[in-house]
């Protein structure tokens, strides 16, 4: 069974996710906690480059 590179756990099946900047073969439960963090993160950092008044390009 495979492993997941994350957690550690064995898994019946892994998908590729993007953790850190790398791409990692990691578990179902995994890829959508990573998935959330970066949406996350994407939009706290919107909101305070908007309280900043930066208009440039990221």
């Amino acid at each position: 069974m495979p492993v997941c590179k994350k957690c550690g756990d064995e898994v019946e099946e892994l998908v590729a996710a993007t953790l850190d900047g790398k791409k990692l073969r990691v578990c179902e439960q995994c890829a959508d906690l990573a998935r959330e963090q970066s949406e996350i993160a994407a939009a706290s950092e919107s909101v305070m480059q908007q309280m900043m008044g930066f208009k440039g390009r990221r």
